[in-house]
This record gives structure tokens, sequence and C-alpha cells, in this order.
């Protein structure tokens, strides 16, 4: 879990911008990067779920490696 510690800035009485650490600012933008690798993971395997598949063993030995 990240900790930030966001600064508010209003306009107007309204909220209106956010200030992060620079630190703070990449460990975000790592974290959603990860987020969207996960994401593009997960759609891949479900793409994949039902593709016909041959197991190592197999592989090798069509492969003249064993």
């Amino acid at each position: 879990m990240i900790t930030i510690r966001p600064k508010i800035l209003e306009k107007d009485g309204k909220k209106e911008f956010v200030v992060l650490t620079y630190e703070e600012f990449i460990k975000i933008q790592e974290e959603l990067e990860d987020y969207e690798d996960l994401k593009e993971l997960r759609k891949a395997k479900q793409e994949e779920a039902n593709a016909p598949a041959v197991d190592l063993k197999k592989a090798k030995k069509e492969l003249g490696l064993e």
C-alpha cells in the first residue's frame, strides 16, 4: 500500500488541485503501470483459456530435446 500525503489546493472554496511529492508521484505511476500489466495478463489468460496446449514433456520429445 502506498502512503501519500497530498496537499489539496482550493479555488473559490472548492478543491481544485492536488500536489504530491515527486517520489509519491513516481510510486503512484509505477503502481498504475503494474495494474495495467495485470489487467493485460488477465485478458490474455482469458483469451487463451480454451486454446489447445501441449505439455512440456511432449513438446520436448517432439522437438528432439529429450
